[in-house]
């Protein structure tokens, strides 16, 4: 991305719109998927759902917390 925008800087505006484009493109079809696998490898997705049992859990907590401010 720096090499594009040296071109750019130096009168090479098809070759450095290219190296941008190609170290965007890059960044986002291998960096993001390498980092979002290596943020969610050990969680359990389960964890994060609407279910019966998480609407419950958040019920019961809510309602705690009403009966404190009182």
């Amino acid at each position: 991305m720096a090499r594009g925008f040296y071109m750019l800087a130096n009168g090479d505006t098809s070759l450095g719109h290219k190296c941008i484009g190609i170290s965007v493109a890059g960044g986002f079809f291998v960096l993001m998927p390498t980092f979002i696998y290596h943020r969610w490898k050990d969680r359990k997705v389960a964890d994060y759902m609407l279910t019966d049992e998480a609407l419950k859990r958040m019920k019961a907590y809510n309602e705690s917390k009403n009966t404190e401010k009182q």
